[in-house]
């Protein structure tokens, strides 16, 4: 599609409202680690990835697309494009099965992939190809590869990123089985909720790879050291993601039934008892008792630990005295 159909004849405020966003990212700080993202930001048309979105209105959701007949609703669907606000972009069935992340926590996340130079980057989970594109435009083509169980994601990804002109990798598969027939990699980023970094994705990374994923309610960042061994911390900021489906969907939450009510609606205490949930002697009241005896403490003083299919969450130190074993998937 050509641009000015894309965005419906609202190009030049397309790019006020893409200079805004991107000024608003910039005051969080998140291009302070590598400036480069702010580039990216600034020349990828986010509204080319949504070419339709979903927002919530009382008894369900109302569509906005750019090809409304409505120039006002045109304008409302641009604006949304580069508000700084995820998007649902896919629902089925009343279920939310694909969106655009928040443009803010997508700088943070890849900021912290900390990519270099000639890296090969594999993400997991295609969603519009936005976040795709920007890693593109980053490291330049035929350095991302992008991986998604949905075939009508992956060929609407595709889509975009030929309109948006990003020459990225879209393959139709498991992303818990990663991307083997394109490995090594020297990053992998999911853009979905796990509920455990699968074993495969480290023998397709190079030594001293960097793994960023979305766990619980966090973002765990692991250095891989070998096929067998990898260690890595949560990002403080907290995350929200649509559940990878598949064989790496997480499972049903654990039971807060039985605690206050405070604290089972405590969004820090549900993301430490759900990362620790995998394993069969976490009771509740025991990870409570830590939490609370710790301080309450945040997401950054978590971290996990992958070792010859062997899967540990640790508070503080992976040899501390707070260390819960959970089921690995070797």
């Amino acid at each position: 599609m050509g641009a000015e159909r894309a965005d419906g004849g609202l190009g030049p405020l397309a790019a006020r409202a893409r200079a805004e966003l991107v000024r608003e990212i910039a005051e969080s700080g998140a291009f302070s680690a590598d400036p480069r993202w702010r580039d990216a930001f600034a020349d990828v048309p986010r509204h080319l990835f949504v070419p339709s979105y979903f927002i919530g209105v009382p008894g369900g959701y109302e569509r906005l697309w750019g090809e409304d007949p409505d120039p006002r609703r045109r304008e409302r669907w641009l604006r949304g494009a580069y508000a700084d606000q995820p998007l649902a972009t896919r629902m089925r069935d009343g279920e939310l099965i694909s969106s655009s992340s928040q443009p803010s926590l997508m700088a943070t996340m890849l900021a912290g992939l900390g990519v270099r130079d000639g890296d090969r980057v594999l993400e997991i989970g295609a969603g519009t190809g936005y976040n795709a594109a920007l890693l593109a435009h980053r490291l330049g083509p035929g350095a991302v590869t992008t991986v998604d169980l949905d075939p009508e994601i992956t060929e609407s990804a595709r889509a975009h990123l030929a309109a948006a002109g990003y020459r990225v990798a879209v393959v139709t598969g498991d992303g818990v089985r990663g991307c083997p027939e394109r490995a090594p990699f020297d990053r992998i980023i999911a853009t979905v909720t796990l509920r455990e970094v699968p074993g495969e994705w480290l023998g397709q990374c190079t030594p001293g790879a960097r793994i960023m994923a979305p766990l619980s309610t966090g973002i765990v960042v692991l250095t891989v050291r070998d096929a067998a061994f990898a260690e890595g911390r949560f990002l403080a900021t907290p995350a929200y993601f649509v559940a990878l489906r598949g064989g790496g969907a997480p499972g049903a939450g654990p039971e807060l039934g039985r605690l206050p009510r405070s604290l089972a609606r405590d969004e820090g205490f549900r993301f430490v008892l759900t990362l620790v949930a995998g394993s069969g002697g976490a009771d509740a009241r025991e990870v409570l008792r830590v939490w609370e005896r710790e301080g309450r403490p945040g997401r950054s003083r978590f971290g996990v630990t992958l070792d010859a299919g062997r899967v540990s969450v640790w508070l503080d130190d992976p040899a501390g005295p707070h260390v819960w074993g959970v089921p690995g998937d070797a």
